[in-house]
């Protein structure tokens, strides 16, 4: 059985490991996942070595970039990226770009990435892949005398965005082909998440449903290690507040207290690194049961395997195309998968492309 609604992360969360990937998605590929996406850092994690192991240890598997930025590679580089990974891949391959975090913009001297920015490297990347030249170009992604990769292109790549607050989401309504939404949105905020990009779309004269949608849930069945279980919900919902606590916190409807409350927190206040990479059991216990609201980290999948099977299923009562079951290793998922069969919805899930930014549609 396959589930091209379903996707997973390669090298979930840190790793120092880069090789894993290549057994990562061949057991993806055998469990019948959809896709494998490929988040990029800047450390062991580059999101165009990654992409091509995984396309070249499989040969069904969809692959996305999910996501790197618009402006840390010359549009022209990213554009060759892509082409040369949808063409490696047979077409497996959709590129994802997203906004980034402005400290690490500000840290690394880089400008914030704007919606006008993404908009006009998508131009571009667009025209290269059509074997388009692009000359004088002036506009938001940057000033470029003379671009052109190959005349004789005529590559269809699919686009995709990741999206948090709803100014992106209408954003990639309105330009993208597949859109990811974000880990720890609760059921109202995907539900809302998903009106705003198809209203979006219908308003930009496209075709709402050739827009894909994948809702982000992160998974952890309780057979796992504590300090695993507490690593991949507490210390990943906290690295993301320690990051950008302020746009989970308006996309969701949270309290404002509440984030206070979590920044005020003397461990929190200095803490030298990243809550999901170097917490120990005592911290995030501290952080569960003394600081996050419970209701928080209930917006995510978790107890046994069927527990997670049937939070799985739910999203699509919310609007979504597919699910990224985040977090979890394709061997951590085989039980869940196991139970998903039982609970699949019917309709047009079962029969969505390989590749994640297409809907068939």
């Amino acid at each position: 059985m396959t589930f091209p609604e379903l996707g997973c992360y390669g090298l979930a969360g840190h790793s120092n490991s880069p090789a894993d990937v290549v057994s990562q998605a061949r057991r993806a590929e055998e469990l019948g996942l959809g896709a494998m996406f490929l988040s990029e850092r800047f450390n062991t994690k580059d999101a165009g070595v990654l992409a091509g192991a995984v396309a070249a240890s499989t040969s069904a598997l969809g692959i996305g970039t999910a996501a790197t930025n618009p402006h840390t590679r010359h549009p022209s580089v990213t554009a060759t990226m892509a082409v040369t990974m949808h063409r490696l891949s047979g077409g497996r391959y959709a590129l994802g770009l997203g906004r980034g975090f402005d400290l690490l913009w500000d840290l690394m001297g880089l400008p914030h990435v704007t919606g006008a920015q993404l908009t006009d490297t998508i131009a571009i990347l667009r025209s290269l892949w059509h074997g388009e030249a692009v000359a004088g170009h002036d506009g938001p992604a940057g000033k470029f005398p003379y671009l052109n990769l190959d005349s004789s292109f005529d590559e269809d790549i699919p686009v995709l965005m990741m999206a948090i607050g709803p100014k992106t989401q209408e954003l990639a309504g309105r330009v993208a082909d597949g859109v990811v939404l974000h880990t720890f949105f609760s059921d109202e905020a995907t539900a809302g998440a998903v009106r705003r990009i198809r209203r979006a779309a219908e308003e930009a004269g496209r075709d709402p449903a050739a827009v894909r949608i994948w809702s982000v849930l992160a998974t952890v069945t309780d057979d796992l290690p504590t300090e695993q279980r507490l690593r991949k919900l507490v210390g990943r919902l906290a690295t993301y507040l320690q990051g950008y606590g302020d746009v989970l916190l308006s996309a969701n409807g949270w309290d404002e207290a509440d984030l206070q409350r979590f920044r005020d927190d003397p461990l929190v206040q200095g803490y030298p690194g990243a809550f999901d990479a170097i917490g120990t059991t005592e911290q995030l216990l501290h952080l569960r049961d003394e600081v996050l609201p419970a209701e928080w980290l209930a917006a995510s999948a978790s107890g046994s395997a069927a527990d997670c099977a049937g939070a799985v299923a739910d999203q699509f009562a919310l609007g979504v195309d597919s699910v990224i079951m985040h977090g979890a290793t394709p061997a951590e998922l085989a039980p869940v998968l196991e139970h998903y069969a039982g609970v699949r919805p019917p309709g047009r899930v079962r029969d969505l492309p390989t590749n994640p930014g297409r809907t068939g549609a």
